[in-house]
């Protein structure tokens, strides 16, 4: 009998590889835009409609420097592989909104939104033994 060869590796390899490649886009994705945040070197009209007018609101009330500042922490400590967790919890809630802002006021420009989404449920799935003290109940 000769043994079997598993060509494409373990599950728990496969998954090590999707978290890793996740965790390098994420951060790459959240620090270039939350430095555009703050240094505007992509530029680009407003969204139409009443999508642009939230982005406005967002821009002259400076709520968008604390989006931009937590994106750039979030996404360093992904890219340096530091802080994982606290990472996943910050970012988190940033997509959170990024994501209820394109299903509701722009679902036309979406696909981006989907994309980090998918790539931060992934560093939550392979994370999530990290993260269990969060769904602990406390009495």
């Amino acid at each position: 009998m000769s043994p079997k060869i598993r060509i494409a590796g373990s599950k728990r390899t496969r998954m090590k590889i999707a978290s890793l490649i996740s965790r390098i886009l994420l951060g790459l994705i959240f620090v270039v835009f939350g430095l555009n945040g703050f240094l505007h070197f992509i530029p680009g009209p407003l969204p139409p409609g009443l999508a642009g007018q939230f982005v406005g609101a967002l821009i002259q009330s400076h709520y968008v420097f604390l989006v931009a500042g937590v994106q750039i922490i979030s996404g360093a400590l992904m890219l340096v592989n530091r802080y994982i967790p606290l990472a996943i919890v910050l970012s988190g809630a940033v997509i959170a909104n990024i994501l209820m802002f394109h299903i509701c006021l722009l679902p036309s420009q979406s696909l981006m939104a989907v994309l980090v989404a998918i790539f931060w449920i992934i560093i939550f799935i392979y994370h999530r033994q990290q993260l269990s003290c969060l769904f602990v109940q406390r009495s």
